[in-house]
């Protein structure tokens, strides 16, 4: 048994994200035969837990998640940091690395509140401060009203139960992570196409941290690495952020890829899809659907981007 810790692992204090932790530490201690004690938790409050009356966009967007342990990473305090990966900014700083993607949960939302979309009353008010979730759901209901709703798991059940909104999406991934794998209506993700990156759990590390890369890559997923390497660089691409609405889902087929994706206007009103079949390493690939999307799209939705067309 280690006299200290060999690993420091920075999480969020949120369930979620400590739940999250607990993972990636079982994992690392599993594949080097360490004792729990090697690796410790250390808890970080993110200016996005602090802050959650307000939509992402409106107070610095994903890196509200990211800052905090950002700041700790690059200063020593801790040596790898977890995230979910649908919440990290697309472009990292050069002194910190995506080491390892834990193996991919399932990507699917969840509804609750309601047995199906078409099941959700006539009118009714849906909380969700996701643009992709917003604008999927007017452009099939556009009826309904969509009401902002932020906060964790148990905070968005909370308000909805308190009558803030009849309906809500949270992702499959981080109920189940919470053991509550009874909760919601799971939307086949192939019909409702998930955010990039989602239900995808990645560790960090500084750049120049050899060793710490070294013991990171025993548990690095190839296949699920592929996928969010794809998704970040169509994010890239297009140069979307936490108000631009994005969803996507990558299929493996043999050792290609199949990358579907979607933009919306932000009423969801216009819906631009294309996809693309690519093998694991081209990194143009991406690229190229990012353009081909922004090029079919009306000038509506390509504002909301800052991409490559």
């Amino acid at each position: 048994m280690p006299v200290s810790p060999i690993i420091r692992l920075g999480t969020r204090r949120s369930p979620l994200a400590l739940a999250q932790a607990h993972e990636a530490r079982a994992r690392l201690c599993a594949a080097h035969e360490w004792d729990e004690s090697a690796v410790e938790l250390v808890p970080v409050v993110a200016s996005g837990d602090r802050i959650q009356d307000r939509p992402l966009a409106e107070i610095g967007g994903k890196a509200l998640w990211t800052r905090e342990l950002d700041q700790w990473l690059v200063d020593g305090r801790i040596d790898i940091a977890v995230h979910s990966m649908k919440d990290v900014e697309t472009i990292r700083p050069a002194e910190i690395a995506i080491a390892a993607i834990l193996p991919r949960a399932d990507k699917a939302d969840r509804l609750l509140g309601a047995p199906s979309i078409a099941g959700i009353p006539q009118g009714a008010r849906v909380g969700t401060s996701a643009p992709r979730r917003a604008a999927q759901l007017l452009h099939v209901r556009p009826d309904l009203e969509v009401v902002p709703i932020r906060g964790n798991v148990a905070t968005r059940i909370a308000k909805l139960e308190a009558g803030e909104a009849h309906a809500t999406f949270l992702a499959a991934a981080g109920l189940d992570r919470l053991g509550e794998d009874e909760v919601g209506v799971r939307l086949d993700p192939e019909d409702w196409l998930p955010a990039p990156a989602q239900a995808a759990i990645g560790i960090e590390c500084r750049s120049d941290d050899a060793k710490v890369r070294d013991l990171l890559a025993a548990i690095d997923h190839a296949d699920s690495h592929a996928e969010i390497r794809a998704e970040r660089r169509l994010l890239e691409g297009l140069g979307g952020g936490c108000s631009s609405p994005i969803a996507a889902l990558t299929q493996r087929e043999g050792n290609r890829l199949h990358l579907r994706a979607a933009i919306y206007s932000a009423d969801g009103s216009v819906r631009v899809e294309e996809a693309a079949t690519f093998g694991d390493g081209d990194n143009n690939a991406p690229l190229e659907l990012a353009r081909k999307l922004l090029g079919s799209a009306p000038p509506e939705v390509v504002r909301l981007f800052d991409g490559l067309a």
